[in-house]
């Protein structure tokens, strides 16, 4: 049996997908896998290190307004099309299984003339333009959050809650102590701007370091050639605070010896603080994002933070009131913990059998 995974460009599509593909390979260890993603974006790294093939092909983004770009973007859709087509013709796999990104789209349509099933799943609040474009070739879709079932075609769209990787449980605080050389004599911030890194939160986490001397240390992981060099000099000057460009294994240690984080709003961070039951300040994406951070903000469950409009200073004061709030923070675990579901692993194989059959 071949799987072939595919999703990229952000970590968002790549996620789930990885804890569909722990499930799947518990229960089939000789099934094969392999993941096609984009050329430039910071899933290849994550992929490899789990064992499975990575290939990447072209990737086109068609823009919902008028950009000249979108021309040259066609025909990378088209020729990314043509590279699935023969892709799929070498591969002959079972399945084809997408969380959106627009890499996966030429190859489920090239899997739907080639009369090989897809399964699609849906994250977010917000159904994003790759998922719209492959549902109608899909032959099962997934939903995290059970009102979204209503936005997909009847017959073929299931629940599911949100699958979360196993490997993200797994985090030691010892082992992070060390990694991180932390002294374990104050709280832990974990800030977070995406795989990709948002320029815009690791300045506000970098301004707010020197504020936050006393109150706490800081795993500042800032995205691959964000700031770096900036970011380090600021660390040099600080022993509280650490930068790192890119996690793999090191995530769930990071996770694992936090106190608070700091993150975007993507789905996927947003169920895995979920499971890991960790308070969070959310600096969302503007779009999409806002929307999967609204009723969770609305809720208490997590404290919404306006990039546009946030300051260091305010942000420092935000993480220090928090960190003295223990009441606060045990009903923020609790709050998330209960809003999000989390895919059961026996709902997962389900829906993987009624996808490949």
């Amino acid at each position: 049996m071949k799987v072939i995974l595919s999703g990229g460009w952000t970590l968002g599509p790549v996620t789930p997908l990885l804890a569909i593909y722990e499930v799947v390979k518990e229960k089939y260890p000789t099934a094969e896998f392999v993941w096609v993603g984009t050329k430039n974006g910071p899933e290849k790294t994550l992929i490899e290190r789990q064992g499975i093939k990575f290939v990447s092909f072209s990737a086109g983004k068609w823009r919902r307004y008028f950009s000249f770009v979108n021309i040259f973007d066609l025909f990378k859709i088209l020729l990314g099309f043509f590279e699935s087509w023969l892709f799929l013709r070498r591969e002959k796999p079972n399945l084809c299984v997408s969380a959106g990104g627009f890499v996966s789209v030429p190859l489920h349509w090239a899997a739907k003339f080639k009369k090989i099933p897809t399964w699609i799943h849906q994250q977010d609040v917000r159904i994003g333009l790759a998922n719209k474009l492959m549902a109608k070739s899909a032959k099962i879709i997934t939903v995290a959050l059970e009102e979204n079932v209503k936005k997909f075609p009847v017959g073929k769209t299931f629940f599911l809650g949100n699958p979360v990787r196993q490997e993200i449980l797994k985090g030691d605080k010892e082992t992070a102590r060390k990694m991180f050389g932390l002294s374990g004599a104050k709280p832990v911030l974990f800030a977070t701007g995406g795989g990709t890194g948002s320029e815009n939160v690791n300045m506000l986490v970098a301004d707010a370091a020197e504020e936050l001397k006393y109150v706490c240390e800081i795993i500042h992981l800032s995205g691959r050639e964000r700031d770096h060099e900036k970011l380090e000099e600021i660390a040099s000057k600080n022993s509280h605070y650490k930068t790192y460009n890119f996690f793999t294994e090191e995530m769930k240690h990071a996770y694992i010896i936090a106190d608070l984080v700091i993150s975007r709003g993507g789905f996927g961070t947003l169920t895995e603080l979920s499971v890991l039951k960790k308070p969070a300040i959310i600096i969302p994406i503007p779009g999409h994002q806002e929307e999967n951070v609204a009723l969770l903000a609305k809720s208490g469950a997590v404290v919404l933070v306006d990039e546009r409009v946030e300051t260091g200073a305010g942000l420092a004061k935000l993480v220090k009131d928090i960190l003295e709030d223990k009441e606060k923070m045990e009903s923020m675990k609790n709050k998330l913990a209960g809003l999000i579901i989390i895919a059961k692993k026996e709902n997962i194989l389900d829906i993987f059998e009624k996808a490949r059959a």
